[in-house]
């Protein structure tokens, strides 16, 4: 059965709108409530982060649930109210708040334990990042994305032409910004952080992403070289059927391996997993419903429907000056 992409785009575009809306206005919440679009980690704004788990091979040391308020009471006689608390699993606890000493973190985890349970100190995770270096990250890896956002279009350009490369960039930015969009919504409903490993995720999903599109255009400018007198709408059609089971094929087989790590592998590599989730099946939507439909909208406004071929007429063909068939 084929697909009709071009005679129901308006049904692709109102979906990419609604999900991008809705994330826009996640990250316009969040700024007002944190300062932020998204929920940083240490990563970026810096502090502590200490992770405990408790020592189930105790008697009793589990039998009862984490009491997240009696944590934060802790954090607060500590004289870090403003500290974030989250619990990891059932028996774990992580708490971001301002950079700490060896004596106040150890001051720290005594406490706790007194109040949730001993911990399991092989189990225990403590980071400290100082806030120029998450500066620094932020600012490099906003600068790798302007970077491969400009090599793409210009390798676009050079292979295709600066209308492919532009709605591959398009696509891009559409891409990346339902990836941040639902990363702000799940910061604001489940305190979802992210960290330096959601920039390495962004930038992996853009070359997914563009990989997806230059293998539809590149069937879309095959078609045109040997029809050359189709409508842009065809052609797309055409070239977007089939390439789509590639698409699919490619996008279902990384999913599963990413599926995989997001539920078996550690709680590191969750978040990272489940950007690259979502950023893959995005760009293969986008590869598909978003960049092909509008460079065929824009062909077909431009005058480029028809991309006719130039034919070369012989001299043979054309009627010489001053023959019988010559008027006058």
């Amino acid at each position: 059965m084929k697909l009709q992409i071009i005679k129901q785009r308006g049904v692709w575009w109102s979906l990419s709108a609604a999900i991008i809306l809705a994330g826009m206005a996640a990250m316009l919440i969040s700024w007002q409530q944190i300062g932020a679009p998204l929920r940083p980690s240490l990563d970026f704004v810096g502090g502590t982060r200490i992770q405990v788990e408790r020592d189930c091979t105790k008697p009793g040391n589990c039998d009862r649930p984490i009491d997240l308020a009696a944590v934060s009471q802790v954090m607060a006689s500590a004289g870090l109210s403003n500290s974030s608390v989250q619990l990891v699993d059932k028996n774990g606890v992580s708490i971001r708040t301002a950079a700490l000493n060896a004596d106040r973190r150890s001051q720290v985890i005594s406490s706790l334990a007194e109040k949730i349970g001993s911990f399991d100190t092989k189990r225990t995770q403590i980071d400290t990042v100082g806030p120029i270096l998450g500066r620094q990250l932020f600012a490099s890896g906003l600068l790798a994305l302007l970077v491969s956002f400009a090599g793409i279009t210009i390798y676009l350009s050079f292979r295709f032409q600066f209308d492919y490369a532009l709605f591959a960039i398009v696509a891009l930015f559409h891409d990346v910004l339902i990836t941040v969009g639902i990363f702000s919504i799940l910061g604001l409903v489940a305190q979802i952080e992210v960290d330096s490993l959601f920039i390495v995720a962004l930038l992996t999903i853009v070359g997914f992403s563009v990989n997806d599109t230059v293998v539809i255009y590149d069937r879309v400018r095959e078609t045109i070289a040997l029809n050359p007198n189709r409508h842009i709408d065809d052609v797309v059609d055409d070239a977007v059927n089939q390439t789509m089971g590639r698409s699919i094929n490619t996008t279902m087989t990384t999913l599963l391996t990413l599926f995989a790590i997001f539920l078996f592998g550690g709680a590191t590599l969750k978040n990272f997993a489940l950007a690259l989730i979502i950023g893959f099946t995005m760009g293969a939507y986008s590869s598909i419903f978003i960049a092909s439909t509008l460079l065929a909208l824009w062909r077909e406004r431009t005058g480029q429907a028809f991309p006719v071929v130039p034919v070369a007429v012989s001299d043979s063909d054309s009627p010489a000056v001053g023959s019988e068939d010559t008027l006058g």
